[in-house]
């Protein structure tokens, strides 16, 4: 049974998603990201908006208009993050158990350290990410870096919060990857490469 976990962290621009999606294809798995949010909130009886609200991002979330099922009550006026993140780590959990999977974000590296994994952070530089975004989005320059600025912030202040690590610090991961250098492809046949070489892709 092919049951190969790969927890992709990236800088926003990198290109993370992209890379996580082909490395997805070319080893017929399925890629957790924005889908797994969808999930979490099934599960849970809360809306969408509330774990959209809540994804990568620390702090608390307002309850009122958040539920979808009616089977929650409202004896709390708000959702601490910390309860968005545990039911999004069990919803983890729950999948990596069951079947093959990439993992995109949402500090994964950290939820499934007990499991064998195969660790990844997508990185480029400043200019490169301006300009991926800036192509994606329509941003003019400066407020494509100003997006990218705050949303790394993010990213690490729900990493570090969490797991009580160093987002993006090469020590938390077993492959750090430049996209700018080999780009999206080349960067997915990269991981592919060096994971079944570690042995942890199968």
């Amino acid at each position: 049974m092919n049951h190969t976990l790969i927890n992709i962290g990236r800088q926003f621009g990198s290109g993370g998603k992209s890379i996580a999606t082909a490395v997805g294809k070319a080893l017929g798995i399925a890629v957790y990201d924005h889908e797994l949010i969808v999930q979490a909130a099934v599960r849970s009886g809360f809306s969408r908006e509330l774990f959209e609200r809540g994804d990568e991002h620390s702090g608390l979330f307002g309850l009122a208009g958040f539920f979808s099922s009616g089977r929650f009550g409202l004896s709390r006026n708000y959702l601490g993050s910390d309860h968005v993140f545990e039911i999004q780590s069990q919803v983890i959990r729950e999948l990596a158990e069951k079947e093959a999977a990439v993992f995109v974000g949402r500090a994964s590296d950290y939820i499934l350290r007990d499991f064998d994994c195969l660790d990844v952070f997508i990185c480029a530089p400043l200019e490169d990410r301006i300009r991926r975004v800036c192509e994606r989005t329509g941003l003019d320059p400066d407020k494509a870096e100003e997006k990218i600025l705050h949303t790394d912030r993010s990213r690490a202040d729900f990493y570090n919060s969490f797991t009580l690590g160093d987002w993006g610090v090469a020590s938390n991961y077993d492959l750090c990857i430049d996209s700018s250098l080999l780009g999206i492809e080349g960067s997915a046949q990269t991981i592919i490469e060096f994971g079944r070489r570690a042995g942890l892709i199968q």
